[in-house]
């Protein structure tokens, strides 16, 4: 039986192919003929935030994002405006209400801005929808198409943590920019003159938060409903500082393309940054993305310049002589990773860069990853106390940890 490598339609468009996709995010190979419950990849990150038209425009001159659709009251839209932005393969809608009445500003005044919807990729809508309920899923939307001059798009949704959801998304019929209800959208922004043709090229994981004992329930939900297997895990010492901790387990579809780790809060001297992440989002939702790039010193520097703010790393961290022998030769000198605060760790399949910004929403809640890889299908343990403690200097900075 033939190895499932099929690239989604978004991959395709921005030119990425299956060895970059390997290198971007740690692709492996998969057989997907069996699975219950198979998953192609990512279709879109579905934001719901207080002003949609600056939060648009954020992500295109902070983050270099395209703009490509849109909807609203001009398209027939009389509830919100949406607005499609793609980077690579890496699609984010964002919806502002504009009717007062819109469900939209509850969720807002209840969570802040943050992600409502990880949309994903499925050959066969029906046949996910029909597993995930025999297991027991609740099922938000059933199947359904939606048809314009463009094709037609079948779709459902599922619930997860919170009021989080994935809705499944078969487009192989559709030629349109993103769905019926979207017409296609440009911006007069243009880039600062020298700035990368992308910043980051494709999505290699999404953190969902959840209350404390409910991480192994969603670990199951995940084995159970849709066929992901366990990739990883991160407890005890691994993954605690002197003052807080959590517990991760990390969960992905066949061949890595889509995985989720999920944190809990762990029981220590003060406030973690989960239960501070809960506290302030009021519930379980999606903690950080993170956004593979082929060159992340680069990546580093345009953000500086757009204002994005990253966590402050120590230089004790680059002048540990046991990091240094662990970590090996990397491609950047130690010295170009201190000067911009970029991680690096190394495992027995290879290393990984990596960086974190400081929340880029007004509560401490959700914030981003760079992530650079090389052979390393990790998440960079051995960096996990290094992070930790700059996270906290931040929650202390802000009165909470």
């Amino acid at each position: 039986m033939s190895i499932d490598y099929a690239l989604t339609n978004e991959e395709h468009l921005a030119d990425l192919d299956l060895e970059q996709l390997r290198q971007l995010v740690g692709l492996v190979e998969y057989d997907g003929h069996l699975d219950p419950f198979p998953v192609s990849g990512w279709d879109a990150l579905v934001w719901i935030v207080g002003n949609a038209t600056q939060t648009s425009h954020f992500f295109q001159s902070a983050f270099g994002m395209d703009l490509v659709a849109y909807s609203g009251p001009s398209t027939g839209n009389r509830d919100h405006h949406a607005f499609v932005l793609e980077s690579g393969a890496v699609r984010f809608v964002i919806k502002g209400a504009v009717d007062p009445a819109s469900k939209l500003i509850e969720h807002q005044r209840k969570h802040g801005d943050g992600i409502v919807d990880i949309a994903l990729s499925v050959p066969d809508v029906d046949k996910c929808i029909k597993h995930a309920r025999a297991q027991g899923a609740t099922v938000l939307s059933e199947p359904h198409d939606l048809s314009d001059e463009n094709g037609t798009v079948r779709m459902a949704s599922i619930a997860i943590y919170g009021d989080t959801r994935h809705t499944l998304v078969d487009r192989s019929r559709y030629r349109g920019p993103y769905l019926p209800g979207y017409v296609e959208r440009t911006s007069s922004y243009l880039q600062r003159t020298g700035a990368p043709r992308r910043i980051f090229q494709a999505l290699d994981h999404v953190v969902g938060n959840v209350e404390l004992g409910m991480m192994d329930q969603w670990v199951h939900f995940y084995n159970r409903v849709m066929g992901f297997t366990n990739m990883a895990e991160f407890v005890g010492e691994d993954i605690a500082t002197d003052y807080s901790a959590l517990m991760s387990k990390v969960v992905t579809n066949g061949n890595h393309r889509v995985k989720f780790p999920l944190n809990e809060p762990a029981i220590a001297k003060k406030k973690s940054q989960i239960d501070e992440y809960l506290e302030y989002y009021q519930g379980p939702g999606v903690q950080h993305l993170a956004l593979a790039t082929n060159d992340i010193l680069a990546a580093v520097d345009v953000l500086v310049d757009e204002g994005i703010e990253f966590l402050a790393i120590p230089d004790s961290y680059y002048e540990d002589l046991e990091l240094r022998a662990r970590i090996g030769e990397v491609r950047a000198p130690i010295e170009e990773l201190q000067k911009r605060g970029i991680l690096v760790d190394r495992d027995e399949d290879g290393y990984l860069l990596q960086i974190f910004t400081k929340p880029v929403v007004d509560r401490p809640t959700l914030f981003f990853e760079l992530i650079e890889r090389h052979g390393s299908l990790g998440f960079g343990k051995g960096n996990f106390k290094a992070l930790f403690e700059a996270i906290e200097r931040e929650q202390n900075a802000r009165g909470n940890l």
